[in-house]
């Protein structure tokens, strides 16, 4: 293990083409409700397969020498409707729409009802990977703000309503998937870059500090578990404890929990 610069992944490892049907897979706007089609295994053996698929990319990141080892996300569909599918409140039958990164109207999840986590979604998946690496194992989830950017909202009173749902629900999965043995939890975010007005407001509405702008360029940081931290500008911008965007700062410590946030 290198203490001083450890080395991980981020992104999804490439699935194979056994496994999924890659053109299907490119013809589209990555999915943000269920797309059962892609698989190319029968449901009966896609578990099975699945797991093959990861243990080829853990193989893999071994033989490179990485030292924070992912699944790869092997069983996922994108890097967000695995939860974001699993969640009460969501209408499975009748999506909704919304614009995606690019500008153009994709099939999404519609909040018809409370979101609430019913289940457990990855702890099997950090479990799978747990079993089959001695090294440290890192895990990851869509964070709330991305959830409600790729929702239909027809239940909530607004986006930042909807917003706290979903992180209560990452919240509770975060702390089933730390008692499983992930070592490091990676908060995805990519939204956070695409709409930083959107994330902007609603800091500044959940503010209980003496800032209420948010000014200056998108990064990333590591945050803690609880709250939730990302950058964006020079002031603190605090909220609750289960979400919160905090503004970057002078202070170099090292977070207290390992759970990060990618927002590029």
């Amino acid at each position: 293990m290198n203490d001083l610069l450890p080395t991980t992944v981020v992104g999804s490892y490439p699935q194979p083409d056994w496994l999924i049907d890659r053109d299907n897979l490119r013809s589209r706007l990555p999915p943000r409700v269920r797309a059962r089609e892609i698989w190319r295994v029968a449901e009966p053996f896609l578990e099975q397969a699945q797991d093959d698929a990861t243990l080829i990319a853990i193989r893999d990141m071994e033989r490179a020498g990485i030292d924070i080892i992912t699944d790869g996300e092997m069983r996922r569909e994108s890097y967000s409707n695995r939860l974001a599918t699993a969640l009460s409140g969501i209408d499975i039958d009748k999506p909704g729409t919304a614009l995606d990164r690019t500008g153009h109207p994709n099939p999404v999840p519609r909040v018809a009802g409370p979101i609430k986590r019913l289940r457990a979604v990855e702890v099997r998946d950090v479990q799978f990977l747990r079993a089959n690496t001695d090294r440290r194992i890192k895990i990851t989830l869509p964070g709330p703000f991305t959830m409600s950017q790729q929702a239909q909202n027809d239940y909530y009173k607004d986006e930042e309503e909807l917003a706290m749902a979903y992180a209560a629900a990452v919240n509770e999965e975060a702390k089933d998937l730390k008692a499983a043995g992930a070592d490091i939890i990676q908060l995805d975010e990519p939204y956070l870059q695409a709409r930083p007005g959107n994330a902007g407001v609603m800091a500044s509405r959940r503010s209980t500090g003496r800032s209420t702008t948010c000014r200056g360029r998108l990064r990333c940081i590591s945050a803690s578990a609880t709250p939730m931290s990302c950058t964006r500008g020079p002031r603190a911008i605090r909220s609750s404890p289960s979400w919160r965007i905090a503004a970057r700062s002078r202070s170099r410590s090292r977070p207290r929990n390992p759970i990060s946030i990618s927002a590029c």
